[in-house]
């Protein structure tokens, strides 16, 4: 299935509209240009998006600072010329999801900047149902992966599907006759070595501590398994511990706080 950005932006203009903006019918029909200003410094996220909503409604915008550019305090991110109605119809919408994803991609870029060029930083699926593609656009727009989409895109073995499956090595085995790449998760160093001795690609780390991510990889380097696989942080990293399991030695830190712990960034549309 192909995600269809402008069929969800319609969705979403539909869910705030209702029948009509029935507050800006009041007002008689007048040409005029908005621009749309951040509050504070960000990483822009959401601003081809934004300038789609409004083309739905036949305004015509033009984007000053890029997606994934750099924006500063009082700077203009955007104009928008149009039917002044039309351009109020699209407003909250246009806004909430430029803030949303701007936040996103901003929270994204400092944590970047916390970790080594060669660790990967990785959204999760924690997101707000709906929002998925968006949410995981901009924290690539920040600098960040976007890893699994959906859940047909990679395998992923966690605890439950064990709990229910039987065995470690028996899904293996059943994912390996299907699939070149997918992922395990352990939660000790002993099932890390399994996982890496039956030939799982990505091995996630939950809930490690740096300290037994570097046991772990040490086990591993003694067993000559390191380089057979890539491992993944996960598991209560922030923007305060993530630089001490970027230290470790890891290709992967996923952060679930990105998507579903965001704060969004101030910005306005004037008149």
């Amino acid at each position: 299935m192909t995600f269809n950005s402008k069929k969800q932006l319609l969705r979403f203009l539909a869910e705030d509209v209702g029948k009509g903006d029935i507050t800006s019918a009041l007002l008689s029909k007048k040409k005029i240009t908005a621009r749309i200003i951040s509050r504070e410094n960000a990483i822009v996220g959401g601003a081809s998006y934004a300038k789609e909503i409004f083309k739905l409604k036949g305004c015509k915008c033009i984007i000053l600072k890029k997606d994934g550019s750099k924006i500063k305090k009082n700077e203009t991110l955007m104009t928008i010329t149009g039917d002044a109605r039309k351009i109020l119809t699209c407003e909250r919408t246009a806004l909430n999801l430029l803030t949303r994803m701007s936040g996103i991609a901003t929270q994204t870029n400092e944590m970047v900047k916390m970790i080594p060029s060669k660790t990967k930083l990785y959204a999760t699926r924690k997101t707000a149902p709906g929002l998925r593609y968006f949410d995981k656009e901009a924290v690539e727009m920040g600098g960040g992966e976007k890893h699994r989409l959906r859940l047909d895109e990679m395998v992923m073995i966690k605890d439950n599907h064990i709990a229910i499956g039987g065995s470690l090595p028996s899904l293996i085995k059943k994912a390996k006759k299907k699939y070149k790449r997918f992922e395990v998760e352990v939660e000790n160093t002993s099932d890390a070595v399994l996982a890496a001795k039956e030939g799982a690609t990505i091995i996630m780390l939950d809930n490690f501590t740096p300290e037994q991510i570097r046991r772990t990889i040490q086990v591993l380097r003694n067993q000559k398994l390191r380089n057979k696989v890539m491992l993944e942080a996960s598991g209560g990293i922030n923007s305060r511990n993530i630089s001490k399991y970027g230290k470790t030695g890891v290709d992967i830190i996923s952060v679930g706080s990105i998507t579903n712990a965001v704060r969004g960034i101030d910005m306005s549309l004037e008149m």
